[in-house]
């Protein structure tokens, strides 16, 4: 295993440091609200960032989106790295490479996904029917990766007839919303459960790496307070039970992110990948709710104001840590995958 970054990789990963850590600020998320921060993702794509995650890969994606987590920034780069530029350009037909990427490059075009599967949309004469009780960054996207009831994937149009798309609040700020298909007309991605699964598989690893980032921005603030804030003449960061918590929680952070790494890795190498990807997934909501529960308790009563920028990590991490599948689901596959392996080596 190798999980140095390439060159282009750490002047992705440096570039985006820099535009989040200059514009993603507190009271710039603060005016935001619930929405996405749309001169933000104006700058990204000027830079070429979201059209670099072709070259870069889903190791490339996730560190992008680990410098995203550490300022929680409110634009749709996760969503539209897994869901459209990756996806379609490891499923997509000649013609709709040439037709979807070059807008998903630009930022003209905004991806996400109605995932997972959980049988809520079907498929009746090569139309969709059914809803989504909620999909992140729907209200920005023009087009949507819908996973139906046997695991197929289609490309559906936001604008198109027989789409509605419903507004949702979440905890986490995410410009969410409630997809409803009626008799929608999908254009196909891949050929069935193979391309689903490996579609799912990316967004567990790049929705990790932003929990890895989430996790260490959270961590950081509360270090910060507790160096910075004094109680009986010393600082926090002195106590040993402050020392101890912080410390626990730095290395759950380090578990997130090198599992999150690993399975990046395995896939741009084109290795077999699902069970690291589970792996990355478990660690990002077990140990993902631990820290932000953490960071927040390390800031003792100032952590409670929910003006206060720690409790956005907060909000994040709890939602990362069930959005894909909460810890106990996500070991149950991993659990029937090993399972099924061996019954494999077996015979």
């Amino acid at each position: 295993m190798d999980f140095t970054p390439s060159e282009e990789q750490s002047a992705a990963q440096g570039l985006a440091a820099r535009i989040f850590g200059d514009l993603s600020t507190h009271e710039r998320l603060a005016a935001a609200g619930t929405g996405t921060d749309a001169e933000l993702w104006k700058e990204l794509c000027a830079a070429g960032l979201p059209g670099a995650v072709e070259d870069i890969g889903l190791l490339g994606l996730v560190l992008l989106l680990e410098e995203q987590g550490r300022t929680t920034a409110q634009v749709p780069f996760a969503a539209t790295g897994v869901y459209g530029l990756l996806a379609i350009a490891e499923y997509g037909t000649a013609e709709q490479r040439e037709r979807l990427l070059p807008g998903l490059r630009d930022g003209t075009a905004v991806a996400t996904g109605a995932f997972p599967a959980r049988g809520g949309v079907h498929t009746s004469d090569g139309a969709l029917h059914g809803a989504v009780p909620w999909v992140p960054w729907l209200r920005d996207a023009t087009q949507v990766l819908v996973a139906d009831a046997d695991r197929a994937l289609w490309i559906v149009r936001a604008g198109a007839p027989g789409v509605a798309l419903v507004p949702v609040e979440t905890t986490a700020p995410w410009a969410a919303g409630r997809l409803v298909l009626d008799g929608v007309r999908g254009e196909r991605l891949g050929n069935g459960p193979e391309a689903y699964a490996a579609v799912l598989a990316a967004a567990r690893t790049a929705f990790a790496g932003l929990q890895a980032g989430v996790c260490a921005g959270s961590l950081a603030r509360a270090v910060h307070h507790t160096i910075t804030r004094e109680q009986f003449g010393r600082p926090l960061s002195t106590n040993q039970g402050v020392l101890l918590r912080a410390a626990d929680a730095h290395m759950d952070t380090e578990a997130i992110r090198v599992t999150a790494y690993e399975a990046a890795w395995r896939r741009d190498d084109g290795r077999e990948y699902g069970t690291a990807a589970l792996t990355a997934a478990w660690w990002a909501s077990e140990a993902g709710k631990r820290v932000v529960h953490a960071g927040q308790h390390l800031h003792g009563g100032t952590g409670a104001d929910l003006d206060h920028p720690v409790h956005r990590h907060f909000l994040w991490g709890r939602q990362l840590d069930a959005y894909l599948g909460c810890g106990s689901e996500v070991l149950e596959e991993l659990g029937l995958l090993l399972a099924a392996g061996r019954q494999e080596d077996a015979s």
